[in-house]
């Protein structure tokens, strides 16, 4: 059976036309572009995003907080742990913040919920166990917006929390030192729709400006990044759409051990 494409009439066709010229692209993509709400203003980061369409990460909730904090913990060797999610977007958000917090010099433990037995999310028997092996900073990636419980829980036994999470958070916020979600009702980030390695990303990236560092310090993530991005379905547009195609880019030649032998086992060639 033979399928045939078809396409919503955008009414404005002076805009359509105006992306037709201005992109050098022909009248059924710059109809589709116009049909998603994309103009001769957005239309150059969606179709050639570069490493400079990037949002200020400062404008995230708390962002300036969660940064001097972690760069304590790096001053002090402060023994530190990242608390994720089970999916891929937890997982690579773990694999991103250790990475870059262990490069500057912190050794960092990581802790991830059994699927089965735990659940999603902080829970008190967690906390216990890092309580009794001395961690004094736990940081939620992908996870902890909700966990207003979990997080006293913690603060009672001498912990602090940062939270970097990109769900919806409940009406009243977790007491954490730092609460990074663009989902926030006082948000003032251009962009709400990360996934949580996203904002991952945007917090190393903040540590990266505010430490002077090389931007090379946190764009060698791309690939893990973009990986976690596609895979928790979010819509790739605006700075979802720079990370994945600057992501995808270093794929193909990607330095990371467990990601190479992925593309050797399901034989996809690499650069």
């Amino acid at each position: 059976m033979r399928k045939k494409w078809k396409y919503c009439n955008n009414e404005n066709n002076e805009e359509v036309e105006k992306i037709e010229k201005k992109f050098g692209i022909n009248k059924f993509l710059a109809t589709i572009l116009a049909n998603r709400g994309i103009n001769t203003e957005n239309a150059e980061i969606f179709l050639n995003p570069k490493r400079h369409d990037f949002h200020n990460p400062y404008k995230m909730p708390d962002m300036p907080i969660a940064v001097d904090r972690i760069i304590e913990a790096i001053k002090r060797n402060e023994k530190t742990i990242i608390f994720g999610d089970y999916d891929v977007d937890g997982i690579t958000s773990i694999t991103v913040l250790k990475s870059f917090l262990q490069d500057r010099g912190l050794k960092v433990g990581n802790y991830i919920p059994n699927r089965l037995n735990e659940g999603y999310g902080l829970n008190n028997e967690a906390i216990e166990k890092i309580a009794k092996e001395n961690y004094t900073l736990i940081i939620t990636v992908d996870c902890g917006i909700t966990g207003n419980e979990q997080i006293e829980y913690a603060k009672k036994l001498g912990i602090e929390t940062i939270v970097t999470d990109h769900h919806e958070p409940s009406e009243v916020l977790p007491n954490a030192l730092a609460v990074v979600d663009c989902k926030r009702k006082d948000n003032e980030y251009p962009f709400r729709e990360l996934a949580g390695v996203g904002v991952v990303f945007k917090l190393i990236q903040a540590i990266s400006q505010k430490l002077d560092l090389d931007e090379k310090e946190y764009l060698k993530y791309l690939d893990i990044v973009a990986i976690g991005t596609i895979s928790d379905i979010v819509p790739l547009v605006d700075e979802n759409r720079v990370i994945t195609k600057l992501g995808l880019k270093l794929v193909e030649c990607t330095r990371n051990i467990g990601l190479r032998a992925i593309l050797n086992d399901i034989r996809i060639q690499q650069n």
